[in-house]
């Protein structure tokens, strides 16, 4: 496919990306305005809460500056006029890193990843800037830079996934890719370290994210009542139930850091002096959020078996390595195999860390300044449970079986290679 080809398939991708985004946060407040303030509303007003509230959804930081009027009649303390708001919908984010891959993924396909990635990730910031320095309000405000920076960062990281990850599958025509490459194979009883790591770091970091997925939805079955409870208690009427039905959604994947974060051990903060861990749960007064109702009154000793998951992970990921590892006939000396599964206890407790960091902040003033996960002992709990698990499984003695199995597949590899039929 010609270069130029790939360049503005590229740039159309990042121009998609956004502009789905951006209708996500749009559609919905367009509606809220039309039913809340009629054809009068002042739809000047429209565009820059969405482009603030889209930057918001990929990790921007804002500052909520509340009119003396709203102060006024709602009776609020001046001190409290003024507030940040960190914690983001990663929906919007994930959405934006999964598009970019995709894109990413086309490029490397195409044979002109590098061509392919700086279109895009162009075209991405491109119209970051333009939302950035267009959509500018007077009570939700960013940090300009912030506000560029951070949506282009999201899509160049996705971009970068997807096109190194196919080009170190399939090799990128003797590019950059399939020189470090044959750099990596040099390494020789070394050479798998790199792959194998983080093959084994996505396996546990998938499968403790899905355990936690698995929990929320057993916590929606079990303390349904409570989120319904508080549904009620807002007083709010069916498009109130629906925007804040919406909202829940989009902080989904926000939500799964949390309850991963618990399962590991470390839980989170609804506010500072506040902590949500299997050992124990003591909390304040927390904001009337219908989805906090998910949230554990108290804890029991029992709670703390949860902390055997993400060790269970890391043995799957051990696992899974190790048969790899295995069938290709490589990672014997036990000295490759402690490397790999400190690697993969390494890279998840990056993960770990990054998602804490995008997953916590402040959600109000006061108090409510320190809520969710924190990135350093999340990183040290998942570290030490992921490395537990693999650590396990990669280092345990080979068996007898496992390595008749492994001599009998050289064997029919060099049978075959001779031209030898084998029955």
């Amino acid at each position: 496919m010609q270069r130029l080809v790939v360049v503005l398939l590229a740039a159309l991708d990042a121009a998609i990306a956004a502009a789905v985004g951006l209708a996500v946060v749009l559609a919905p407040l367009t509606v809220l305005w039309v039913l809340a303030f009629g054809v009068s509303a002042d739809w000047g007003a429209l565009w820059p809460a969405s482009g603030t509230l889209w930057q918001f959804g990929h990790g921007v930081p804002l500052q909520v500056v509340l009119p003396d009027e709203l102060l006024a009649n709602l009776g609020i303390a001046k001190e409290a006029a003024t507030f940040a708001v960190s914690v983001p919908p990663l929906a919007l984010l994930l959405f934006t890193l999964l598009f970019a891959v995709r894109s990413g993924r086309r490029a490397a396909v195409a044979g002109a990843w590098i061509t392919g990635v700086a279109s895009g990730a162009v075209a991405f910031a491109g119209i970051s800037a333009l939302v950035g320095l267009t959509a500018q309000s007077g009570v939700l405000r960013v940090p300009v830079a912030a506000a560029i920076a951070l949506p282009a960062s999201v899509y160049l990281v996705g971009l970068l996934a997807g096109a190194v990850k196919h080009a170190w599958s399939d090799g990128d025509d003797n590019g950059p890719i399939d020189r470090l490459h044959d750099v990596i194979d040099g390494w020789g009883d070394w050479a798998p370290v790199t792959a194998e790591s983080l093959r084994g770091a996505a396996v546990a970091v998938v499968a403790l994210f899905g355990t936690a997925a698995v929990g929320l939805a057993a916590m929606t079955f079990l303390r349904g009542g409570e989120v319904i409870a508080l549904f009620e208690a807002a007083r709010v009427d069916g498009l109130g139930a629906t925007m804040l039905t919406l909202a829940h959604l989009l902080y989904l994947p926000t939500l799964l850091i949390w309850t991963a974060s618990w399962i590991a051990g470390p839980g989170f903060a609804l506010g500072a002096g506040t902590a949500v861990s299997p050992a124990g749960t003591e909390l304040g007064v927390v904001p009337g959020i219908p989805v906090l109702g998910l949230v554990p009154e108290n804890a029991s000793m029992w709670m703390l078996v949860c902390v055997l998951v993400p060790i269970g992970c890391g043995a799957l990921a051990g696992w899974m390595v190790r048969s790899r590892l295995v069938w290709e006939g490589t990672g014997e000396r036990i000295a490759v195999r402690a490397v790999i599964a400190g690697g993969i206890a390494a890279l998840s407790a990056g993960v770990a860390a990054l998602a804490a960091v995008l997953a916590s902040g402040s959600i109000g003033p006061g108090r409510l300044a320190e809520t969710g996960p924190d990135a350093g002992q999340l990183a040290l709990a998942v570290g030490i449970e992921v490395l537990i698990g693999c650590g396990i499984l990669l280092l345990a003695p080979r068996h007898r079986d496992e390595l008749a199995e492994e001599r009998t597949d050289r064997w029919h590899e060099e049978m075959s290679a001779l031209g030898t039929p084998v029955d």
